[in-house]
C-alpha cells in the first residue's frame, strides 16, 4: 500500500495511506489530537506513582513519545507496551518532524531509541519510562488485568471496521484492570454499542480538533 509523509493542519506530521485515504494521525493537528485524546483525557485520570500503559496502533511512535514527555515530569514509574503488526520503516521515522514540534530536541536520543529498541520485552528508554513493542495483530492480544490505561488508535471503522467489534473490545476488557480506562478518537455509535456490550461504561467528551466527540470506557 502506497505511503506518503503529509504535514497536518498543526505543522506536525503523519502517515497518509493512499489506497484507503486513510491517516495515521488526525489532519486537524496530529499532535493536538494525541494531546486531547490520549493525554487530557486518558493520561491525567491514571495515578503518578506507578502505571502501565497499553497502546492499540504504537505506529509513529507519537503517542508514547508524547506520554514519555508528560510522565516524565511527574515522578513515578511507567510502563508502556505498544502492539503494531506493520512497523513504520527507518525511512519514514526520518521524515517525522514530531521532536521538532514538541520543542523537545534535548530529547532526541529517546524518540530514536524507542524506535531503535527490539521488538518483545520491556527496555528502560529513560528513568522511570519502560517501552515494550510486540508485532502482533489485535486479534492476538491475550493480557488479562494488566492495564491501567489502554490508547486504542487503530486506523478507523470506516477502512478496518473488524478492528472496532465486541470480539476486540472483549479483549480490551480483559486486558485492563478493574478501574481502567480505555480512550479512543472515534465517537461512532457501533463502537459505543460494541464496547457498551462487553461490559464498559462509555462516556461521550468533547473531540479534538475536527471531530465533535470522542469515547472513553471505564472497566467498573
Amino acid at each position: 500500500m502506497k505511503r506518503k509523509i503529509v504535514k497536518t493542519a498543526d505543522g506536525s506530521t503523519t502517515i497518509h495511506l493512499e489506497e484507503w485515504d486513510e491517516h495515521y494521525h488526525s489532519v486537524h493537528g496530529a499532535i493536538q489530537e494525541a494531546y486531547h485524546v490520549f493525554i487530557k483525557n486518558g493520561l491525567d485520570l491514571v495515578g503518578e506513582d506507578r502505571a502501565s500503559v497499553l497502546e492499540i496502533g504504537f505506529g509513529t511512535g507519537l503517542n508514547a513519545f508524547i506520554t514519555y514527555i508528560e510522565a516524565s515530569g511527574r515522578g513515578g514509574k511507567l510502563e508502556y507496551t505498544g502492539v503494531e503488526a506493520y512497523p513504520v520503516s527507518a525511512e519514514e521515522l526520518e521524515q517525522l518532524n514530531y521532536v521538532r514540534e514538541l520543542g523537545a530536541e534535548t530529547q532526541t536520543a529517546v524518540f530514536e531509541k524507542m524506535h531503535r529498541v527490539p521488538w518483545g520485552g520491556f527496555h528502560e528508554i529513560a528513568e522511570g519510562f519502560s517501552l515494550r513493542k510486540r508485532q502482533q495483530t489485535f486479534a492476538e492480544i491475550d493480557d488479562q488485568n494488566d492495564f491501567d490505561l489502554i490508547y486504542f488508535d487503530a486506523f478507523g471503522p470506516r477502512v478496518q471496521p473488524e478492528l472496532w467489534t465486541e470480539e476486540i473490545f472483549a479483549k480490551m476488557y480483559d486486558a485492563l484492570k478493574q478501574g481502567g480506562v480505555l480512550v479512543t478518537y472515534s465517537a461512532k455509535g457501533s463502537v459505543r454499542r460494541a464496547m457498551q456490550a462487553v461490559g464498559f461504561e462509555v462516556e461521550r467528551l468533547p473531540g479534538p480538533p475536527g471531530k465533535r466527540e470522542m469515547l472513553r470506557a471505564r472497566k467498573l
